[in-house]
């Protein structure tokens, strides 16, 4: 208790400040400052979401934009040189606020229209012929390397929601949202179009799906005629962290039998929600607003 009593009232300096530092428990890196906060959820000192949110803070800094990026060949984009019918039909079946603009092909960004700029031709009084031009927005280019907490910061002094990833020779490779930023810090941002109260699973478009880690096994493979093995662990949860050997945090990703897992939200106790990326797997039709619980 001596290291104790002399690290008692006025701030210590010279060797007894490396000491009392030293001796004192103080955390040397991530992973200590983690433990420290993980024992004080344990204790009640501070509830799950706050410690929940407090990982994704500090896991946002070693993330880069690659890691949450939509890939170029899921981005939902209209042609400079499409119809307005055309681009209404993808405004409303995709029910996006942004579309990048792109030349001969996605990996050409042009710019950013915005469907709110789309309303004005909703109405037949209006007879202004439709340039796609007029309404083009600058997008901002970022490279697949920015660290997320730096494109968070530009997103906000520049008040853009969305910024366009490209790869070492420029051309897009993908595209990240303020939102999907914010995904790793809050967890996934559910609005309206997302899970109603009992869906476990959530069609978001081909080949790609949001899961609860609850669902079972028996459950998934139900839904994608896939035979994934519930001989060890009965949910899909289970199966990511059974693979993977250990707990996993938000971003990290595996593939098992076809199926590419990325963990969306994760707490230092258990995982809650995954995308999932069904490369061989048979979709089926008709499943649109979700798989329900039995």
């Amino acid at each position: 208790m001596a290291n104790d009593r002399s690290c008692r009232g006025p701030a210590p300096s010279g060797w007894r400040k490396r000491l009392c530092r030293l001796l004192g428990g103080e955390p040397r890196d991530k992973n200590q400052l983690l433990e420290i906060l993980r024992d004080a959820e344990r204790r009640v000192l501070l509830d799950r979401d706050g410690l929940s949110m407090i990982e994704g803070v500090l896991q946002v800094s070693d993330l880069r934009a690659e890691d949450i990026m939509i890939p170029r060949a899921e981005m939902v984009t209209v042609r400079r040189d499409a119809a307005l019918e055309d681009i209404f039909a993808v405004a409303v079946e995709s029910s996006h606020s942004r579309f990048p603009v792109t030349g001969e092909d996605k990996g050409e960004v042009l710019g950013i229209l915005l469907a709110k700029d789309l309303l004005a031709y909703c109405s037949r009084a209006n007879t202004r012929p439709f340039n796609i031009r007029d309404h083009l927005r600058s997008a901002i280019f970022v490279p697949e390397s920015k660290r997320l907490n730096v494109l968070l910061k530009e997103f906000r002094s520049s008040r853009n929601h969305m910024a366009i990833v490209v790869d070492e020779y420029g051309a897009a490779a993908g595209l990240a949202t303020i939102e999907d930023v914010l995904e790793q810090i809050v967890g996934e941002i559910e609005d309206e179009h997302d899970f109603d109260e009992g869906a476990f699973i959530f069609k978001r478009g081909k080949g790609e799906y949001t899961v609860k880690a609850r669902t079972s096994i028996e459950d998934f493979n139900d839904y994608f005629g896939s035979e994934l093995s519930s001989e060890d662990v009965d949910t899909i949860g289970g199966l990511v962290v059974h693979a993977l050997g250990k707990l996993p945090v938000r971003g990290e990703r595996i593939e098992v039998e076809g199926f590419r897992f990325t963990v969306l939200r994760a707490d230092s106790r258990r995982v809650h929600l995954m995308s999932v990326r069904a490369s061989t797997a048979v979709e089926r039709g008709g499943d649109q607003s979700g798989s329900r619980s039995r």
